[in-house]
């Protein structure tokens, strides 16, 4: 209602970006975006191939026509036996909509459609492993960081994620259609609070 997804992330990532660039001068930050522009989703993956990272982090927050969920949730790449994930997954993709031609780029996949979500959901990740450990730490720094619900780690099948070829996870901060929540994630302790979990899941992955 009043604050949009897109500045909330972007600021999330920004500070997650200097507070690893501080601890680790050696570490290279590369960044999808750092201005207001839209990035097509295969695109983000594709960067991140580009640069030889070894690990994608892709920001978001969660929404729901009800302002009643809430809570963090991370997110990594595979199928979601029981479906439960099937609108938080289409939702995210169907930005793809935004983007000129993505019929071609995502070889055929609607917007909306179960059937394209279904098929693309077949591809699986061959660093899943890694990247469950890494979205577990996340999670785990959440839940003792803030007060937000744990809502726990999920596989689903999101776009953003499918062209990375290295650990990667989606992170859902919270939700912006709950209005407690929309209001934290707009203050500098929420903001903070959050970049600091991803940053303190960072440590202990790149150490183990």
């Amino acid at each position: 209602r009043i604050y949009k997804e897109k500045d909330i992330n972007l600021d999330v990532a920004l500070r997650l970006g200097k507070m690893i660039g501080q601890k680790y001068p050696d570490v290279k930050v590369v960044y999808t975006r750092k201005t207001d522009v839209l990035i097509p989703l295969n695109e983000r993956g594709n960067i991140a191939n580009k640069a030889g990272a070894d690990l994608f982090i892709s920001i978001h927050i969660n929404s729901n026509k009800s302002s009643a969920p809430s809570g963090t949730s991370p997110y990594v790449m595979g199928v979601d036996k029981a479906g439960k994930n099937l609108d938080v997954a289409m939702k995210e993709n169907d930005v793809i909509s935004y983007e000129d031609d993505y019929s071609t780029k995502y070889q055929g996949y609607v917007p909306g459609s179960p059937e394209s979500f279904i098929i693309f959901s077949l591809i699986q990740s061959a660093y899943l492993s890694q990247s469950c450990t890494f979205a577990d730490m996340v999670q785990k720094q959440f839940a003792s960081q803030t007060k937000m619900q744990n809502r726990g780690v999920h596989q689903a099948g999101f776009l953003v994620l499918k062209a990375s070829a290295m650990p990667s996870i989606l992170v859902e901060l919270g939700f912006i259609s709950t209005p407690e929540e929309e209001r934290y994630l707009n203050t500098d302790a929420g903001t903070n609070t959050l970049a600091n979990g991803i940053f303190r899941a960072f440590l202990t992955y790149k150490r183990e």
